[in-house]
């Protein structure tokens, strides 16, 4: 079985790096723990970092972080879902929102589990996932200050997560103007302006981060220390935290180019023949996972001259070259982007390690 690591020592490591960083910037973070997939033994490792907020997009995760921390502030990060309003205001102690509708549920399940629900509203800035239009900002906000038992107590909004639509600095500006805007109109202090995820830890080494944003919901940079404008690993940070191995299951000398008429694989992918290659060998190993669990333009192999030819279900086909530094039975290490760490860790047949 094909299994992955998860480095204790490492992600200490990259939390204490970040948490010095955002200190000195006077910025409140919190981490994001979706990665994780709810799984216990790592979830613990996040709560035993010192962190105080804990993010995720799924309500069984943040029931999970209740049980091992209750002191922990639990954040749901994206709009409710009608039929879970009764376990959000149980086990979120915030929740991101963007329609009205659903924050009146929310003002009245709080009320009957005697409780005041914080929220956050996220603004559309550009990305079109989800967020408040600005033209609609001032009603929407009359509205929400009508209700009982709900608390204001960040604006936000998320870039590079659906388009691609890039932080910028006017960009981050505009959405501190919109909480002077709000402030102003109804008198009402709101302590904070999430508009920081990973991606835009990068404004911060460039100073380039306006001064109103002042809270950071951070998971990919955390777990690879990547740096998401330049796509290379931030000086000072490991981009191995979490790493998967997988075992040779055979491994033979073939030809280059496959034999026989060829269409479309069950994947729907057509190969094209190079030419230079016929009548050419190399060594190719099959590994045990496939698509099953995860698609192979997130794996990095961490040796050097190996090709990832292809994958089927549940097998991962290497190129090695005209020589091969494995045998059957030996382990592939990899690196892992964080999309692709997101499907295995969702994956049953991907067994889990703490190092």
């Amino acid at each position: 079985m094909a299994f992955i690591t998860f480095d204790k020592a490492k992600l200490n490591h990259n939390y204490a790096f970040l948490d010095k960083m955002f200190k000195s910037h006077n910025i409140k973070w919190s981490i994001v723990s979706k990665l994780l997939c709810g799984n216990r033994d790592y979830v613990k490792i996040l709560c035993e970092t010192g962190i105080t907020e804990i993010c995720d997009a799924r309500i069984s995760n943040l029931e999970l972080v209740k049980n091992i921390n209750p002191n922990i502030q639990t954040v749901y990060i994206k709009p409710p879902a009608k039929r879970s309003i009764k376990s959000i205001v149980k086990y979120a102690d915030v929740s991101f929102n963007t329609q009205i509708e659903t924050i009146k549920w929310l003002s009245e399940e709080a009320g009957r589990q005697n409780k005041t629900h914080k929220i956050v509203i996220m603004l559309e800035m550009g990305d079109l996932r989800e967020g408040v239009m600005g033209d609609d900002l001032v009603d929407f906000y009359e509205s929400v200050f009508k209700l009982s038992n709900i608390e204001v107590v960040s604006f936000g909004t998320n870039l590079n997560c659906l388009h691609g639509v890039m932080p910028s600095h006017d960009k981050l500006i505009q959405l501190s103007l919109y909480k002077q805007l709000v402030e102003v109109k109804f008198n009402r202090k709101i302590p904070w302006v999430t508009g920081g995820t990973s991606v835009v830890i990068p404004l911060i080494f460039n100073q380039q981060l306006p001064k109103g944003i002042n809270h950071f919901r951070i998971g990919e940079t955390l777990y690879n220390g990547i740096n998401l404008f330049t796509m290379e690993t931030i000086e000072g940070m490991y981009d191995d935290v979490i790493m998967l191995y997988a075992e040779v299951i055979e491994l033979i000398e073939k030809p280059k180019v496959p034999m026989g008429e060829m269409d479309a694989n069950p994947s729907g992918e057509i190969f094209e023949i190079n030419e230079e290659d016929y009548g050419k060998t190399s060594y190719r190993a099959i590994l045990d996972l496939g698509l099953l669990d995860i698609s192979p333009e997130f794996l990095m192999p961490e040796h050097e001259g190996i090709e990832i030819t292809g994958a089927s279900s549940d097998m991962l086909v290497l190129d090695l070259g005209d020589k091969s530094r494995y045998k059957v039975g030996d382990l592939v290490p990899f690196k892992i982007k964080y999309m692709g760490a997101l499907a295995l860790m969702n994956s049953d047949y991907i067994e889990k390690k703490v190092v």
